[in-house]
């Protein structure tokens, strides 16, 4: 059997890893501030990468707003845990990453569902959510390059959001980690972070370097209330002392040097080449294919013809020698018509073959 070419991952594939970067960072974080990079630090992270960060997000957050965290996988699971307990009402987009459904679940919150259109969450849904007196403690946002939908919330839309938090007074998680993640042509959105500065709306922004640097570094960040930044900060000192200090030195020396910004070019281009390459695929052979093209991130969301099982279909797929995530994965009901695509994972010159096997498959399924 041929080779498994796997659309499922959410991660670039290794020639696309910075390799000799990191490790010149490494030496340099090491060589330069040792005490700093091997020993214990704070639950807020390291203090100069949260000065940097404030300073990459504008002139509203300061030092004293950012905490660094193992990932924005963990920074998620921290605040979920510190504002959430059993019964609170959390909005979620439809579809919305897995891994937020599961954390939501496990904390016993009410999960409801609003849809995603082409520009992001259905406002009007969720307006008619609070309405129906279904007020949320949570909405969750994920505002650029969707995962699994590879839409943007336009600005617009972020703005409104804005207005309905400091209404009534809910709390938003811009859940942001593709932000930077943006080719060519598509225009940069204020985020909802900088939007609510000066008005009493509740805001953290999570965001990390899995897609600027790599997965394997796991440094994430949150920025937010000082004070819900300080109470996450003793929580995460009382759970591990202080997170990753060596992971997040390298990153810091990364950003500082100049490093970080030359590899999300890098990236960019790269990640860029391979989402056109699996649009144009799309085109040839599975036309019924629906999706917004996105701007930057990693993924495309098809819906197929009504009727399709795409449960049904990855043993069929995974035959054929290809992989992605069937789409009920991402919901709270429903999405049986839907998949996931990563075109970070799955070179250029595969994608074609890729797609082809996908086709072979949903052939197979429907013969």
């Amino acid at each position: 059997m041929a080779e498994m070419i796997s659309f499922a991952r959410g991660a670039p594939s290794v020639d696309l890893l910075p390799a000799e970067a990191v490790r010149e960072a490494a030496q340099r974080a090491i060589s330069d501030d040792p005490a700093r990079a091997l020993s214990y630090g704070t639950g807020a992270g390291h203090p100069e990468l949260r000065a940097w960060l404030a300073e990459r997000h504008g002139e509203g957050p300061t030092a004293e707003r950012v905490m660094v965290t193992n990932g924005s996988l963990e920074a998620g699971w921290m605040l979920f845990e510190h504002l959430l307990g059993p019964g609170d009402t959390v909005v979620v987009e439809q579809p919305s990453y897995d891994r937020t459904l599961l954390m939501l679940e496990r904390l016993g919150t009410r999960r409801i569902g609003v849809e995603l259109e082409a520009d992001g969450i259905n406002v009007e849904q969720l307006e008619q959510v609070i309405a129906d007196g279904y007020t949320p403690k949570l909405v969750h946002i994920i505002s650029n390059f969707h995962n699994p939908a590879g839409c943007t919330l336009s600005e617009a839309k972020r703005r409104r959001l804005v207005e309905l938090a400091e209404r009534h007074g809910f709390w938003i998680f811009e859940d942001d980690p593709y932000r930077e993640v943006r080719f060519a042509g598509s225009e940069e959105v204020p985020t909802m972070l900088s939007i609510a500065e000066g008005t009493g709306a509740q805001v953290v922004h999570a965001s990390s370097f899995s897609k600027t640097v790599s997965p394997g570094v796991r440094v994430g960040y949150l920025i937010g209330p000082a004070e819900q930044i300080a109470a996450l900060a003793q929580r995460a000192n009382e759970t591990y002392i202080s997170p990753n200090m060596l992971a997040e030195s390298i990153v810091y020396e990364l950003c500082r040097s100049g490093g970080l910004d030359a590899n999300i070019d890098f990236v960019n281009v790269a990640l860029a080449e391979r989402r056109d390459a699996v649009v144009a695929a799309l085109g040839e052979q599975i036309a019924e294919a629906e999706f917004v093209i996105p701007g930057g991130g990693y993924f495309l969301w098809l819906d197929l013809a009504a009727g399709s099982d795409t449960p049904a279909l990855l043993p069929l797929a995974k035959e054929e020698g290809v992989a992605f995530v069937a789409g009920p994965d991402f919901m709270l009901e429903g999405g049986e018509r839907s998949l996931r695509l990563s075109f970070a994972s799955v070179p250029p010159d595969l994608v074609p073959e890729g797609i082809a096997r996908l086709a072979r498959a949903l052939g197979r399924q429907r013969s």
